[in-house]
């Protein structure tokens, strides 16, 4: 009699499986200035020349769907996590010998020696697409750190940025653009 009940038990705790209600999001959400009406002269070549002399490096593009992306990366630091690593300035010593036991307070600055761990790689990545009713962008940048673990991730596509790229690609005269 008990074996059917265990037979039962894997359906029963199939059923507290749940999905997710919503999908995820970009968090911020994009800035309004990251989408524009696309104008008589924006191409994928302008953006393409765009990108390019702000540094970027272009990975992919594909005509059908208008879009474009490129990455940029740059060496940096990170604080571990955001928090600054304070020099040392002293610190609680306890010891002692022949069964006796003593404790006392050391003064002195200390610091790292050896090699630097502070070293990180930011990846800034861009799409840019563009339609024949708008263009929009999108950006994201990512943290490494020197051993290539992931420290930070966001969505960074802010209205300065989108602003910027904006008018770069608008400064790009038609005949330039490859």
């Amino acid at each position: 009699m008990r074996a059917w009940l265990l037979m039962l038990l894997p359906v029963a705790l199939a059923g507290c499986q749940v999905t997710p209600t919503t999908l995820p999001v970009a968090e911020p959400a994009p800035a309004a200035d990251c989408r524009w009406p696309a104008g008589p002269g924006d191409s994928l070549a302008r953006a393409v020349t765009a990108l390019e002399r702000e540094g970027f490096l272009v990975r992919h593009t594909d005509l059908l769907l208008g879009l474009v992306s490129a990455e940029r990366a740059r060496q940096t630091l990170y604080h571990d996590h955001g928090v600054e690593r304070l020099p040392r300035f002293g610190g609680f010593v306890l010891g002692g010998s022949g069964g006796h036991v003593v404790s006392g307070v050391m003064l002195g600055i200390g610091g790292v020696f050896g090699p630097v761990t502070d070293e990180a790689t930011r990846i800034e990545r861009v799409s840019v697409v563009v339609g024949e009713q708008q263009v929009q962008v999108s950006r994201d940048i990512r943290l490494f750190d020197w051993r290539g673990e992931l420290r930070e991730s966001r969505s960074a596509s802010d209205a300065a940025f989108c602003r910027e790229l904006r008018s770069v690609i608008e400064a790009v005269p038609a005949r330039e653009a490859p």
